[in-house]
């Protein structure tokens, strides 16, 4: 299994779990144009240039705004060599906390079933979108959820480093070879 990981906004800084996850897996970070000004059809062709880049099947670990990416990546794409996704802190693009230079750069929230396994890792007290939210769109892509209580954005400013605890949530997902 090949891991690809899938930053939100501003890019994930070394102590973010992404940044951990990166170092101990067999994990290689999407690159898109920019990280503070970002464009929906550059982060997908980022994604596309970073799954597309080895052999065998691949599993997405992707935060806040590599969220929507993902799941718009992977209705657009389908599942020829992606087998499934860690989607952690989905970001609610209509919500007041959402980055202005993110809708102006086109990302929006695809709302039909996705064609891989998915997780859906929800904080009870994430400010960039209501659990309830969350919970409810993770239902319309026919993703699994994970209540990982209050988290807030599951990112450095949380707090959780390496998060062993989210290392716990990737051994137990399923997901069929592509």
């Amino acid at each position: 299994m090949r891991y690809v990981t899938v930053p939100g906004y501003g890019g994930s800084g070394p102590e973010h779990w992404q940044a951990h996850w990166e170092r101990d897996l067999p994990a290689v970070r999407f690159r898109p144009a920019s990280w503070d000004a970002p464009d929906a059809r550059d982060w997908a062709e980022a994604l596309t240039r970073a799954v597309s880049d080895g052999a065998g099947p691949v599993l997405l670990l992707a935060h806040s705004l590599g969220c929507l990416t993902a799941a718009s990546w992977l209705a657009e794409h389908g599942p020829d060599e992606v087998a499934g996704a860690l989607l952690v802190a989905v970001p609610d693009a209509s919500g007041p906390a959402f980055p202005a230079a993110a809708v102006a750069g086109g990302f929006e929230v695809v709302r039909r079933r996705l064609p891989v396994p998915v997780t859906v890792v929800v904080s009870e007290d994430d400010p960039y979108a209501d659990a309830g939210w969350t919970r409810d769109l993770a239902a319309v892509w026919g993703a699994e959820v994970v209540g990982i209580g209050a988290a807030g954005h599951v990112n450095e400013a949380s707090g959780v480093g390496p998060w062993q605890a989210g290392r716990e949530i990737l051994r137990g997902l399923v997901v069929s070879p592509a």
